[in-house]
């Protein structure tokens, strides 16, 4: 048995292979709307924000005997506590993360962190396009809001919590987007032209995070970005295709 961090879509198609491949599964996720996508394609689950010691307890209370942590390149908390739950519960953990992907353009800007982020942000100004998710809104909002000759428009998906953040953190409605992707490049452009956009930032998230539609929006409507690089996680054992995640999963099972 095998417990996978998933929420993608990648992490999903992902455990649907190694079930596959004949191994039983549980996928864990942290919001409804990623568990009824594993339920849509018969893929057992469990929902909720775990801490490493409650992984731990699941893992062995229920017999998992590897731990496969598919989570977002940027859920770094939940890589590190599957990491320790992994160490607790005295199984192995194998670690799937998407191919980095090599960006050089002189309108992007790489960072090494939200916070670097959000001072740049500050010294360029204009109108600034977040795509970075509700998570770290605050960090952008308390350095930017209020800023002479600065617009926040936020970029999420279209979730009550995240509405009610956005509230609380002095969003205007008018600085919403609530909208689920994928979106197309044409996409990306038609928004990026309807709020004259001056400044994007967005995350390293993978090819399969649509960054690159993202990044060719932006370049086509000749606006700047800043690209905010994934966390520096050492994992261990790593892979970043299907084919070696099996390979690893039927050499350690």
């Amino acid at each position: 048995m095998i417990f996978m961090l998933a929420g993608t879509s990648d992490a999903r198609n992902l455990a649907l292979e190694i079930q596959s491949a004949g191994y039983a599964v549980t996928a864990t996720v942290v919001t409804e709307s990623a568990a009824s996508s594993l339920a849509e394609v018969g893929l057992p689950y469990l929902v909720g924000r775990l801490t490493a010691d409650e992984m731990a307890t699941i893992i062995t209370e229920r017999g998992y005997r590897l731990v496969v942590d598919a989570s977002h390149p940027f859920a770094e908390e939940a890589s590190k506590n599957a990491m320790v739950a992994a160490e607790q519960a005295n199984v192995p953990y194998i670690r799937y993360e998407r191919a980095h992907e090599q960006y050089a353009h002189p309108l992007i800007t790489i960072v090494k962190d939200y916070d670097e982020a959000a001072q740049l942000a500050a010294k360029k100004r204009g109108v600034i396009m977040l795509t970075t998710g509700s998570k770290t809104l605050a960090t952008f909002t308390k350095v930017l809001h209020g800023l002479e000759n600065t617009r926040v428009i936020a970029r999420m998906l279209p979730r009550l919590d995240n509405m009610e953040k956005c509230e609380a953190l002095g969003v205007a409605q008018r600085d919403i987007v609530a909208i689920q992707g994928p979106f197309s490049k044409e996409l990306n452009e038609a928004l990026f032209r309807q709020y004259d956009v001056t400044l994007m930032i967005t995350k390293e998230s993978g090819k399969v995070g649509s960054v690159d539609e993202k990044l060719e929006a932006a370049l086509a409507c000749g606006i700047e970005t800043i690209l905010i690089a994934r966390p520096n996680i050492k994992y261990g054992q790593q892979y970043s295709t299907f084919e070696d995640i099996l390979q690893a999963v039927q050499n350690t099972l």
